[in-house]
């Protein structure tokens, strides 16, 4: 399902019908009021968001609104283009790992750092003095496009998979850039790291597709996990309790990319006979796992009425992934279920400040 298909669901899951349209004007002077004081140039964030929530047709909501501003408080406490520390030795350690992996000479990649970039520093020189994933990923574009047989040596080398005040995907962005509303500044990948383009893929990665969930903090984890992780992490649960085969609760249904089976299809597929569905069937099923539609499947039903049976319970529809961030910008340990408990208190904090 496309993008644009998703946001009108997603839009038609969370308007008000009975509630007028805000327009523009409102929708921006509500934005400012909810977001802290202390926020530079909050007439250019509000101005950026409000341009996201019209161009995707998102409900301008104070929940919704929140939400945003919740995640962007989380990820960036609002700067566009944060500094990472030891960003310039986090890259080259990046650097060293991938060329290890394949079996790329370290003189070669000495080498090629060594020679003198367009703004007459060396490769090296820039990458050691980098402060934000923008300038690190402008390094990469310069030496790719400058350099003899740059793509080929370093085009999987860089390590820039995230950028903006929201800290959204590049894949993602690329894979959504359908019906942005800018004129593109070279490349999806520079857009995102500008306010606005990181606040439009932000607020589509965050609102963009339907979900029935009981409150925001689960949408805060998928934000984290990806798509449906906190639906997809209470359906392994109920496989876990109808097959007792013990899962790890990360939402991951399959194996993405691959035909082999993972552990929760395998599970699932020993419930086959119970289920009364091939293995077949089994996986064309959850391969929706990805999609609004998997909780409308026959697999869905029959794993909760199974799991609920063997529990003597009701089982939450939603739960808060099991997942470890792993990152080389993280210096300790954190989860998803960390990343969505302390956005949601920046939004109960956000939904305090809107007007009574």
């Amino acid at each position: 399902m496309g993008l644009a298909a998703l946001l009108a669901l997603a839009g038609c899951g969370s308007r008000a019908p009975s509630v007028p349209e805000a327009t523009p004007e409102q929708v921006r002077a509500t934005v400012v009021k909810l977001m802290p004081s202390s926020v530079a140039d909050r007439a250019g964030w509000a101005r950026d968001i409000q341009v996201a929530f019209t161009t995707q047709r998102i409900a301008a909501t104070t929940e919704n609104l929140c939400s945003v501003l919740a995640v962007t408080e989380q990820e960036s406490t609002y700067t566009a283009d944060p500094a990472v520390p030891g960003l310039g030795r986090i890259a080259r350690g990046e650097i060293d790992r991938r060329a290890g992996k394949l079996h790329v000479p370290a003189f070669l990649i000495d080498a090629a750092l060594g020679l003198k970039s367009p703004d007459g520093r060396t490769y090296s020189q820039r990458l050691n003095s980098v402060r934000t994933e923008k300038e690190l990923s402008a390094i990469f574009d310069d030496f790719i496009g400058g350099v003899p047989l740059g793509q080929q040596l370093f085009g999987r080398f860089n390590p820039v998979h995230t950028g903006g005040p929201m800290q959204v995907s590049i894949a993602f962005a690329e894979a959504h850039a359908e019906g942005y509303p800018y004129t593109v500044d070279g490349s999806i990948r520079r857009e995102l790291f500008s306010r606005r383009g990181g606040m439009y893929f932000g607020i589509a990665h965050l609102l963009g597709y339907p979900a029935d969930y009981p409150q925001p903090l689960y949408r805060f984890a998928d934000f984290n996990a990806g798509w449906y992780a906190s639906r997809n992490a209470a359906f392994q649960r109920a496989v876990s309790e109808a097959s007792g085969i013990t899962l790890a609760l990360d939402g991951d249904l399959i194996l993405y990319g691959s035909y082999d089976a993972g552990s929760t299809e395998k599970a699932v597929r020993s419930l086959a006979p119970r289920l009364g569905m091939s293995e077949r069937d089994i996986r064309r099923a959850l391969e929706k796992g990805d999609t609004p539609e998997f909780a409308e499947t026959k697999l869905y039903a029959k794993v909760f009425e199974l799991g609920e049976r063997a529990a003597g319970k009701p089982l939450p529809r939603a739960i808060l992934p099991g997942i470890t961030l792993h990152s080389p910008k993280i210096t300790r340990q954190l989860t998803t279920a960390w990343f969505a408990q302390r956005v949601d208190e920046r939004y109960r904090r956000c939904l305090a400040r809107a007007p009574k």
